[in-house]
């Protein structure tokens, strides 16, 4: 099946050199209607992606801000990140699991060890995991995945799994759907298809079209909340941003429902890389335009940062427009238990643990968030597209996190952890405008102090 369609190379790199043309005016303009919060087309994209004047650049900046300010409050979703087995039978360049890197310690997880190190997960607070792994047909295929899910579910306190995985049949997609996943998560890693034809050279993963419309198969199969996102650094990031959003807009105009995340790793350094050096590096300035950019063009869309990035930038991104950090994680499979660096799949830069971060997003004015509310409700793929595009997500999301951080200060915390975050919740009780909620959330504190758990609207 052809995508030349989905992602035209040809209008994305004409909407660049036409964005390159645009007067400060112009540009001032595009960020001046990004406030009403209701996105930006591609070729006001193509103009912000071009911009480098540092007073624009700010202007940029604020409202991102603003932006995500108006539609998630100051919430700070975390997670944490499974890693199932690092076996894969793909040869992707720059990745530590690829097929002939023979300094790699290959390990598949049971569903029992699976079990251990979600519960390790849950020992530090989460409630939410990523759990991935490699493609091999053999080992990692749907009932590996299905089992891993369903064993985690049944043994221990995690709420909600989303899985990163490779692309599936809409008949495998039915069994993940039917195991109870939250998000389905798959990288196009490029837009660019002679890029992703180097990149992978071998392996079921060279194939383009069949990777791009996996999101299509799994939506197919029932399941309507997905995450895309590009691997910066393998090709121009004015390219690839462009085609992420013009996947996005492919899926918001076919299916009325665009992206649940839009993820932004930055290529990192792996143990085996046939990569000596990243072939496009963005800087950090770059970095942080990249993510305004996304924030004001798709408002409505979870933004993921992992422990790729350094402590100092992680903290200056999560007042950017991020809304969803890992932290304490481990990359590789049975990380939780044994951490064994030379099964990794990239160089973690932020080592921090869970406990560490919630005291950092706390200092910063934001509220650490553990809900999964809306995927337990039901409020996942249109349903939650039309509460998040008219701004009424955070009418539930507030009160949730509250009561999910509240519960993880009790379980969990330390006890200057428990210090700070006593004070954030009084502070964000009293922002609750709802009567009625306010009043219903300071009821189940009480009932969460007393020893009841997930509770949440």
């Amino acid at each position: 099946m052809s995508t030349y369609h989905i992602i035209d190379e040809e209008k994305i790199n004409k909407l660049l050199i036409e964005g390159k043309k645009a007067s400060k005016s112009e540009v001032l303009d595009i960020i001046k209607k990004a406030r009403d919060c209701y996105g930006l087309s591609l070729e006001e994209v193509g103009v912000l992606l071009q911009v480098e004047d540092e007073d624009l650049l700010n202007e940029l900046f604020q409202t991102a801000r603003y932006i995500k300010e108006t539609i998630y409050g100051n919430r700070i979703v975390l997670f944490a990140p499974l890693y199932t087995s690092n076996e894969c039978t793909n040869n992707c360049l720059y990745c530590g699991f690829r097929m002939e890197n023979k300094l790699l310690h290959r390990r598949t997880l049971s569903p029992e060890e699976i079990v251990h190190e979600a519960k390790a997960i849950e020992s530090q607070g989460h409630k939410r995991i990523l759990l991935v792994c490699g493609e091999d047909a053999k080992k990692t295929h749907i009932d590996h995945i299905v089992d891993g899910v369903t064993a985690i579910y049944e043994n221990a306190d995690i709420r909600r799994i989303n899985v990163n995985a490779a692309p599936m049949t809409v008949e495998d997609f039915k069994k993940l759907k039917k195991c109870g996943i939250g998000t389905f998560q798959i990288f196009q890693e490029t837009y660019h298809r002679e890029t992703y034809k180097k990149m992978h050279p071998t392996g079921a993963k060279k194939d383009y079209d069949y990777r791009l419309t996996a999101v299509e198969r799994a939506f197919q199969a029932g399941i309507d909340d997905f995450g895309i996102g590009p691997l910066l650094g393998l090709y121009d990031y004015k390219f690839d941003i462009l085609g992420t959003l013009m996947h996005s807009q492919y899926m918001d105009q076919k299916y009325s429902v665009g992206p649940h995340t839009i993820s932004v790793p930055r290529l990192r350094p792996a143990l085996g890389s046939k990569l000596k050096e990243i072939p496009f590096p963005i800087t950090d300035e770059e970095f942080k335009k990249i993510i305004a950019v996304l924030r004001l063009t798709v408002p409505y869309t979870g933004m993921i940062l992992s422990t790729r990035e350094a402590p100092h930038l992680r903290d200056e991104l999560i007042n950017l427009g991020i809304s969803q950090i890992s932290a304490g994680s481990r990359i590789n499979p049975g990380g939780y238990e044994e951490d064994d660096r030379d099964a990794t799949q990239f160089e973690v830069n932020d080592e921090r643990s869970l406990d560490e971060m919630l005291r950092v997003i706390v200092k910063n004015g934001h509220l650490p968030s553990f809900c999964t509310a809306c995927y337990r409700n039901h409020r996942t793929g249109e349903a939650f597209m039309e509460l998040a595009k008219d701004a009424h997500i955070h009418e539930f999301c507030h009160p949730n996190a509250i009561l999910t951080f509240k519960e993880n200060l009790v379980s969990y915390a330390s006890e200057q952890t428990k210090e700070i975050g006593e004070k954030m919740i009084k502070e964000e009780i009293n922002k609750i405008e709802n009567e009625k909620i306010k009043e219903e959330t300071i009821k189940r504190i009480k009932q969460i102090e007393e020893g009841q758990k997930d509770l949440y609207f």
